[in-house]
């Protein structure tokens, strides 16, 4: 494939997960509408979250699984047009077993299919020569999402309530990611037939790559492997608990809903930022280096957004948006690319699978608790502590395959 071809292959895998994962953080404000509609309490709001991440985490792997045997971008075609049937669903949300089953459960599986796995497995063969650079790329899709689609969520739900906007969602999947998933999977054809032919342009994807590499059963026996599920599972208790909870925690400190709104498109803009130049400093550096610095900003913003509380301030907010963004980039872009280092060949979209999963875990329990916590002590001073220690726990999870990489050096050397 040619240089410009790689380069459209990865706005495209960027731009979709814009539209995909923007529909993910876009559940902090739909939730505000939600609880001003049906007044279900923060726990049974919080919880239909915590339901999604983990039918999302459930169904990565075997969407990782499928990426091994079929084309990714087939399986990104199939997931979107459910996703966008999904959308239609929840506009019709009455009940909170609606609420559960629509956007929980179906919705979730058409984000999983058209969303992370899919993209991250053909960022992995297409690009293993600058892989922190392709994932941070990639990545940084997840961002634009925070940054346009949350706000333009908002501004649907203000001026035609959340049901619109759910619909308006729909509309954006079927016209946006169905032809780009159709120009990635004619690139992924191109490129394999390239490959059959020996063209040494073809890309730097080549057929030993696919087929070394380590089973599923025998990753399970690494260190390392546990590890990074531990870091995948904590680091998310700490990010997802904020992403979920920081819109309705603003406003109930005197931000107007509106700013809360682009306090979340601040993270994505952060994280845009960071997500790339994390990414191209972690082919320079050790990875896991990377991964540290950025939960300790991580847990930064988990003190600034308490002090943001304490102190209400339009400012300190958009501080909190900045520090959480360039925080919570390394959660997605780089802990990726520490697996592929160790797990890289044919099963790795199987192992991130599962590594995904781990992500879920943490995903549910931490916005699930932080409501399920609010709703019997009426503050998020407990929650918001348990999402700093967990971020520092994750950090230290890296520390260790970091000392584990230096040994593995020193042994060589």
């Amino acid at each position: 494939m040619t240089e410009p071809r790689r380069y459209i292959v990865l706005a495209l895998l960027a731009s979709t997960l814009a539209f995909v994962y923007g529909i993910w953080y876009s559940y902090g404000v739909i939730m505000v509408a939600l609880l001003r509609e049906f007044g279900w309490s923060r726990s049974v709001l919080a919880g239909a979250f915590s339901v999604f991440t983990l039918a999302h985490g459930v169904a990565n792997p075997l969407i990782g699984w499928l990426c091994g045997r079929i084309e990714p971008p087939r399986v990104m075609m199939v997931g979107a047009l459910f996703l966008a049937a999904a959308l239609w669903a929840d506009s019709f949300i009455a009940f909170p077993w609606q609420l559960y089953l629509a956007f929980g459960v179906c919705t979730a599986a058409g984000v999983a299919a058209s969303g992370w796995v899919p993209a991250l497995v053909q960022a992995q063969r297409r690009f293993p020569d600058r892989l922190g650079l392709a994932l941070g790329i990639v990545s940084a899709g997840v961002g634009l999402g925070m940054l346009l689609v949350v706000p333009l969520c908002q501004l649907l739900i203000e001026a035609f309530g959340w049901r619109t906007a759910f619909r308006a969602l729909a509309a954006f999947i079927l016209v946006w990611v169905i032809p780009s998933a159709l120009y990635l999977l004619r690139t992924a054809e191109r490129t394999v037939g390239a490959q059959a032919a020996g063209d040494d342009n073809s890309g730097p994807r080549t057929r030993s790559r696919l087929i070394d590499g380590p089973i599923l059963g025998g990753v399970t026996r690494s260190a390392s492997f546990w590890l990074i599920l531990a870091a995948w599972l904590l680091g998310n208790v700490c990010t997802q608990t904020l992403h979920v909870h920081q819109v309705v925690y603003l406003v109930d400190h005197g931000i107007t809903a509106i700013v809360a709104a682009t306090v979340v498109s601040v993270v994505g803009a952060a994280s845009i930022v960071a997500k790339i130049g994390g990414g191209w400093v972690s082919d320079v550096i050790d990875r896991e280096i990377v991964y540290i610095a950025g939960l300790g900003i991580m847990v930064a913003a988990v003190v600034t957004l308490g002090a943001v509380g304490g102190w209400p301030s339009t400012w300190g907010a958009y501080v909190y948006g900045v520090l959480f963004g360039i925080g919570y980039s390394v959660t997605a872009s780089v802990i990726p690319a520490m697996a592929s280092d160790r797990f890289s060949g044919p099963h790795f979209g199987a192992i991130v699978g599962v590594g995904m999963l781990a992500s879920a875990l943490g995903s549910a329990i931490g916005p699930w608790f932080a409501g399920w916590l609010f709703d019997r002590t009426g503050s998020y001073a407990g929650s918001f502590t348990l999402a700093a220690v967990c971020g520092a726990a994750a950090g230290t999870s890296a520390w260790m395959l970091h000392r584990m990489r230096l040994k593995a050096r020193r042994a060589q050397a």
